[in-house]
């Protein structure tokens, strides 16, 4: 399965940490990783990743491929901006926050437009996003939610 991890671009060390958790355990188990393939969250999710040989997908807003983060293995250019926040959801199967602000709200209101199923840690309260406190929580969450 594919996951979305989307979350802040810039973070705190745990918050570095549990989004890096989050990879490698997608990782383990057979998953793949898409984000928006820049810093915070989404580095760290891919780094967790690719730790454990995972695939790591990077939709990036801007035009220049190498502006992906050192761990994301296919970086996809789309010179959209912010637009791009729907196609890193679109990608996944499901979704996982992991903080974030206003960028990872619109992500987990594109995961309500196209029904994929969210879990958030620390995240936005929403209809839809189920509240969970573990990277263990969050993956097994979305495991169920999309068999």
């Amino acid at each position: 399965m594919r996951v979305s991890v989307i979350g802040g671009g810039t973070v705190t060390g745990e918050e570095y940490d549990t989004a890096r958790e989050v990879g490698r355990l997608l990782g383990e188990r057979g998953h793949s990783v898409v984000c928006g393939g820049l810093g915070g969250v989404m580095a760290a999710a891919c780094e967790g990743a690719r730790e454990v040989g995972a695939l790591t997908v990077g939709i990036l807003p801007g035009e220049d491929p190498t502006a992906a983060n050192e761990y994301v293995e296919v970086p996809v250019a789309t010179g959209l901006g912010h637009a791009r926040n729907a196609l890193v959801v679109m990608n996944g199967e499901a979704v996982i926050a992991v903080s974030g602000e206003s960028g990872t709200l619109t992500e987990l209101g594109f995961a309500a437009i196209y029904d994929r199923p969210a879990a958030g840690l620390h995240t936005h309260d929403l209809p839809g996003v189920e509240a969970v406190e573990t990277p263990e929580e969050a993956v097994a969450a979305v495991e169920r939610a999309v068999r």
